[in-house]
């Protein structure tokens, strides 16, 4: 067998390409490149994307990618391009919109057939290499695709229209004239209400999403009082952090759950879950003051700083389902070592923590254990005679001694490419959780991130890009970046009050609208007026994985417009509310941090200045009050020490304050409409809304 060679792929910094840059297929990254052999070979284009931790993308390259006949049939009939949906998801957008056009679902491995000029005419997700499951083999396809191509090129431009007429609606959405109020709030949560699932929380059934953003609309429409709100919120988060989806040994979630419960998962770890999770669970804490959800919160952070933190500061996106080439490999447990390891030599005592932790003799999954929390502990331990301190003390340590045996496991791979808007989740839950818990290692760890992110992919002119690999930056960022971005950089201005975090919030909102804003039919598109023209150009509204950047602009200019009194910043978002007003009363798990936003819109917001010397006590005591003691989502705080000029001329909200009787003062608006002036933190209390924790 001859030495295998590389494709073109081994010049690109995307980990997901580079996982292909020895298939024999002739693979070509998306480019004119590629699209210029196409039309100039009069062939049509293979278009493949996936992602470095999708288990799907794995499979479908073993079976098919690497198997030298189907590689040969791709190469003579097509020009084969590979994609990371992570570094492009303006392609993603578009051909996924294609897929669920032809087939009513999507999905990755994701398989677009198109022209030389990237019409798609026909797509798929998986393929398998015989035909299985009702899927035809791959080979079949492709054979029949090079045979409609050559033979009846005519229908396959004709379906290549219609497609793209299909991608272009989803890409015209129209604005809505009805009233932005918060009847669409309430007629969100009723929806909401239709699908919560009352036995193991969460929405629908298997396989089941955390969906992060929607469960944070829920913790705000338990701040507006709707019954249930609440309940359905914490037994959500209850079920999560006992389940098999979050990492009982090492902390952090999977993915998604593939069964209702919250058992197994699909075990890939991503950034943008965690970071949005972590948010979630301080939020949780700060409204309930339970213990347990800030826990899971640090768990979830401290896996972030420990397996996806670069050594540069900035984070990775993800780890890897397989290991040694199996899924989940690295996270199941066999019975036997289980016991061995989780009773420290004392076998009753293993196989108890075997019990809290919801492993048999056979197995729970696939002949070996998912670790999960079932049942409560003192179920547990009065079913054995045992006191239930001591177990749970006795699984506390057992988890511990897992962890250091887990060490030794081959690791799943990471995707260490650092992508900015997903950066901009993990600062942001780690400045809230640094302020929240009064921890300076999460703040610092956030303050280091925004400063690599920000330094580091910035090119030629200042343009921001998508994402960084081992020092070379690579693509343009989209408007979910920027936005994400400023929100993070508001949020660390609002946890060290540093004056270049709010100059660089508004320098990046100054670019989403200049780049990305829809002038016209409002909204934002998802690239750039700068950037490669495509088939489409797209406007990605729904609140998937990530906030879409359009909900994420529109969150961020509406915080912006609360500390600056900009009215344009105010008219941007609210073209952007517009835009998704019906999609969020009728389908309010596709629009979750829209909801947010909305919410904000619908206010009552807050506008607090504060005046004091900010390392003072009683500074201190004022600030703390807004932002630690409650949880008041819809107000901005701004600050400046008496003598700060700068801050005064920066930010419009913080002009012509000045201290009462030389004391910090609190100045507490609603709309730029302020109450009198308070010293005192049981007065701005009175002031505010949101109960003290």
């Amino acid at each position: 067998m001859g030495e295998r060679r590389p494709n073109r792929l081994i010049h690109e910094t995307s980990p997901y390409l580079l996982q292909h840059a020895y298939n024999p297929v002739d693979w070509y990254p998306w480019g004119e490149e590629a699209l210029e052999r196409a039309r100039r070979e009069d062939k049509p284009l293979l278009v493949s994307i996936g992602y470095a931790a999708c288990h799907w993308c794995h499979v479908m390259e073993r079976e098919s990618f690497e198997d030298p006949e189907t590689a040969r049939i791709m190469n003579e009939h097509f020009v084969c391009v590979k994609v990371d949906r992570e570094e492009r998801p303006d392609l993603d957008a578009i051909y996924m919109d294609a897929v669920q056009a032809m087939t009513g679902s999507g999905g990755w491995p994701l398989t677009a057939f198109c022209t030389p000029d990237g019409v798609p005419f026909y797509a798929g997700t998986y393929f398998p290499p015989e035909d299985r499951h009702g899927l035809p083999a791959f080979r079949k396809v492709l054979l029949a695709i090079a045979e409609a191509w050559r033979e009846r090129r005519e229908e396959v431009l004709a379906q290549g229209g219609r497609v793209l007429q299909a991608v272009e609606r989803a890409a015209r959405v129209g604005s809505s004239d009805a009233a932005l109020g918060e009847e669409v709030l309430r007629d969100a949560f009723e929806q909401l209400r239709k699908t919560f699932d009352r036995r193991a929380g969460g929405f629908g059934g298997a396989p089941k999403f955390p969906q992060p953003m929607t469960l944070g609309f829920l913790l705000r429409c338990h701040l507006r009082g709707m019954p249930d709100a609440l309940e359905m919120l914490t037994l959500t988060l209850d079920r999560m952090a006992a389940g098999g989806i979050f990492d009982q040994v090492g902390g952090g979630f999977h993915r998604y759950s593939v069964d209702a419960a919250w058992h197994v998962p699909h075990f890939e770890k991503m950034l943008y879950d965690n970071a949005q999770l972590a948010r979630l669970y301080v939020r949780a804490w700060q409204v309930t003051g339970e213990a347990r959800y800030r826990r899971v919160a640090e768990r979830t952070l401290d896996f972030l700083l420990r397996e996806l933190r670069g050594p540069e500061g900035g984070f990775w996106s993800s780890l890897d389902a397989d290991s040694e080439g199996e899924e989940g490999r690295f996270y199941v447990w066999p019975y036997e070592e289980l016991v061995e390891v989780a009773g420290g030599g004392d076998r009753e005592l293993g196989e108890a923590v075997a019990a809290c932790l919801g492993a048999s003799p056979g197995g729970n999954w696939e002949g070996t254990n998912v670790l999960w929390r079932p049942v409560p502990t003192a179920a547990v331990a009065a079913e054995l005679g045992r006191d239930p301190g001591d177990l749970e003390r006795a699984v506390e340590g057992a988890l511990a001694r897992l962890a250091a045996r887990r060490e030794g496991r081959v690791r799943p791979a990471a995707d260490d490419k650092v992508l900015a808007g997903w950066n901009g989740l993990a600062i942001s839950a780690l400045a809230e959780a640094g302020r929240a818990f009064g921890e300076p290692r999460y703040v610092e760890a956030a303050v280091r991130a925004a400063g690599f992110v920000l330094e580091e992919l910035r090119g030629a002119g200042g343009r921001l890009h998508r994402a960084w690999r081992q020092g070379r930056r690579s693509g343009p960022a989209f408007a979910d970046d920027h936005a994400l971005l400023a929100e993070a950089c508001l949020a660390l201005y609002g946890t060290t009050f540093e004056l270049r975090w709010f100059e660089e919030a508004r320098r990046l909102a100054e670019e989403l609208l200049r780049l990305f804003h829809d002038e016209e039919a409002g909204g934002f598109f998802q690239t750039g007026a700068d950037q490669e023209r495509l088939v489409v150009r797209p406007k990605e509204l729904l609140d998937n994985a990530v906030p879409s950047g359009n909900s994420a602009a529109a969150d961020v200019l509406l915080r912006l417009a609360l500390l600056t009194g900009e009215e344009r910043y105010e008219r941007a978002a609210l073209g952007a509310l517009r835009l998704v007003r019906e999609g969020m009363a009728r389908a309010p798990a596709a629009f979750g941090h829209a909801l947010q936003a909305l919410d904000l819109w619908v206010g009552p917001a807050h506008e607090v200045a504060i005046v004091g010397d900010p390392a003072a006590p009683d500074t201190r005591a004022l600030v703390e009050e807004v932002t630690v003691r409650r949880f008041l989502p819809n107000a901005v705080v701004a600050l400046a020490a008496p003598d700060d000029e700068a801050a005064r001329r920066r930010i419009p909200l913080l002009e012509g304050r000045a201290p009462v009787d030389g004391r910090a003062t609190a100045y507490v608006c609603r709309r730029f409409v302020c109450e009198l002036p308070v010293t005192e933190p049981a007065a701005l209390a009175a002031q505010l809304t949101g109960p003290s924790r």
